[in-house]
């Protein structure tokens, strides 16, 4: 039962632990009360600090409208490059955030590469499912079919390379399965990355809980989510009050290290905490559906990168590790102490890997040399300093 506030309400802790599908983990996590009570006051000032200094989300880009095959509006950016040449790049999000997510991926390839951000539908700038709105649930499938449209409208002729985190990367595996000539040898595909995802048997991630634990939160969370997802304006309406859980439970399912610039944490929470608790219960369900192993098959020969934190609760990395096993011939890169969120947690190692398959990618489809720009990045050693 998700916990309630002394008013009857459903608490920011209930709200946070289900829109992360990992109700009752506050209790793995160990965390201290106090921390959670004491000093409240200086915690919203360094927020607000934050919020008024850092520039994540800010980069913006031509925005362009596609309607998707139900009519839904999905908003999208593109960023045009300072000299033509190369594959466009087209970025999608994953569950809860939106194409801000991206920054700093943004930033490193803004003027070199064609670059397209999207917003996956009812998430961020984009309109509410409304196929969803009419009575059919929402599907990974579904949004396969709106990449498609992104590229139709926006990218519709010569080589992508597709880049997915977590429910993008499944939407980007939807796709291959949909449209397999996409992948196939001579077709308009030139790299894939998969970045904190999984192919399928979402229902056996453990949520960094033990066995019997993640058992309990994997029956009832979905009972929970539809509950929550009934009463949208109750529960918006007590956002504020959990903050500091909210926190918590944001760092321990988004970071690995402790090292985490807290900058950068508190624009992981601000792209979690505008996802509303309807939108979160939407897809929910939608995860144990997905099964995209078979169509990974429809990826051989593609120039593709596997990239995931070793300490990714969410997509943990041997469901990246089954991914490139069915991909002999993909970079498999498994980042050290690093959570669901590794873009923003390891954005130097993140970038540094994109550049190197865009090497790849434009190699395979015969684009020519990449801007000195992206080779440079690709050459960068590694280093934790460049994160």
């Amino acid at each position: 039962m998700a916990e309630q506030s002394p008013s009857g309400g459903v608490s920011r802790a209930g709200l946070i632990g289900i829109s992360l599908g990992v109700l009752a983990a506050g209790a793995a996590a160990g965390v201290a009360i106090e921390r959670l009570t004491v000093g409240r006051a200086m915690r919203r000032r360094a927020r607000e600090e934050l919020d008024a200094a850092a520039p994540f989300g800010s980069l913006r880009g031509k925005p362009r409208k596609v309607a998707a095959d139900d009519g839904t509006e999905l908003y999208v950016e593109v960023d045009e490059p300072e000299r033509d040449g190369g594959p466009t790049v087209v970025f999608c999000h994953g569950y809860c955030l939106n194409q801000d997510g991206w920054h700093f991926q943004r930033a490193a390839l803004r003027g070199a590469l064609r670059t397209v951000f999207w917003d996956q539908r009812s998430h961020g700038r984009s309109e509410r499912s409304r196929s969803f709105l009419g009575g059919e649930p929402a599907s990974i499938d579904q949004l396969g079919a709106d990449l498609r449209a992104v590229l139709d409208a926006v990218v519709p002729d010569g080589p992508v390379v597709l880049v997915g985190h977590s429910m993008g990367g499944m939407t980007v595996m939807a796709l291959a399965a949909q449209h397999p000539e996409l992948f196939a040898p001579g077709g308009r595909v030139a790299g894939v990355a998969l970045v904190g995802t999984l192919a399928g048997d979402w229902d056996s991630v453990p949520l960094g809980l033990p066995a019997l634990g993640a058992k309990v939160v994997k029956r009832v969370a979905p009972g929970v989510v539809r509950l929550l997802g009934r009463q949208v304006e109750l529960v918006e309406a007590t956002r504020r009050w959990g903050s500091d859980v909210a926190a918590v439970f944001y760092r321990r399912f988004s970071f690995g290290g402790k090292d985490v610039d807290p900058a950068v944490a508190r624009f992981a929470e601000q792209l979690l905490d505008a996802t509303p608790i309807d939108v979160v219960a939407e897809f929910y369900p939608a995860f144990s559906a997905h099964d995209k192993r078979a169509a990974l098959a429809g990826l051989a020969g593609v120039p593709t990168l596997v990239l995931a934190g070793t300490k990714d609760l969410l997509t943990p990395p041997e469901y990246s590790e089954a991914i490139a096993a069915a991909l002999p011939g993909a970079r498999l890169v498994l980042v050290p102490d690093t959570g669901h969120l590794v873009m923003l947690e390891r954005p130097g190692t993140v970038d540094r890997e994109l550049a190197a398959l865009l090497e790849r990618a434009a190699a395979y489809a015969g684009t020519g040399p990449l801007p000195d720009a992206v080779r440079e990045l690709a050459a960068e050693p590694e280093s934790p300093a460049a994160d």
